[in-house]
């Protein structure tokens, strides 16, 4: 079972609209994550209900598994309950892919949750964004998503927060084939 979701993203208005920060963007669609009573601990927004930690590390991307870490240091719970939610250049916008484990891919914030937990061995669930047809990576994952990238994520919102709430409801090993590569919107 689930017992840690961590949306990845970067603190910031400059950042707030970036490709880097669809978990961000992903949580803030959601009516549990507004429902929630979210407050400044483990160097993050956090967040707990019915026995799910929720949080949005404020330490910026590269540096995400601190936070991270600190809950599962504090709450003594194993890195194979974290869900790590993410941007994922490899998969195409519009896609979303529940995945076990598995590499780093040259995600910073992964590569740092690695670091902190020891392993690699955590859920993810990945929002594709798409890989730049120039070689700025960098620039690429820190620019505002466009307005009609907006709208297919609009699209997106509702199927992957459904497939968040059976996640939670049933664990991630229930939906993770159906869910490998999925594409939501075309």
């Amino acid at each position: 079972m689930i017992s840690v979701v961590a949306f990845l993203g970067n603190v910031g208005r400059q950042y707030a609209g970036n490709r880097h920060n669809v978990a961000w963007l992903f949580a803030d669609s959601l009516d549990l994550a507004r429902s929630l009573n979210w407050q400044r601990k483990f160097k993050a927004q956090y967040a707990q209900r019915d026995g799910v930690h929720f949080v949005r590390p404020e330490t910026f991307m590269n540096l995400s598994g601190d936070s991270i870490g600190e809950v599962c240091s504090f709450f003594k719970l194993p890195p194979e309950s974290v869900l790590v939610v993410h941007d994922e250049l490899e998969l195409p916008l519009g896609t979303v892919s529940l995945k076990w484990s598995g590499g780093l891919g040259g995600h910073n914030g992964l590569r740092s949750t690695k670091t902190s937990l020891g392993t690699a061995d955590f859920w993810r669930l990945r929002f594709g964004i798409g890989r730049p047809s120039h070689p700025d990576v960098a620039g690429y994952v820190l620019s505002d998503f466009t307005e009609d990238e907006r709208i297919v994520l609009s699209l997106v919102w509702p199927r992957a927060g459904e497939l968040l709430a059976a996640i939670l409801a049933d664990g991630p090993e229930a939906h993770a084939k159906e869910w490998a590569k999925k594409k939501v919107v075309e």
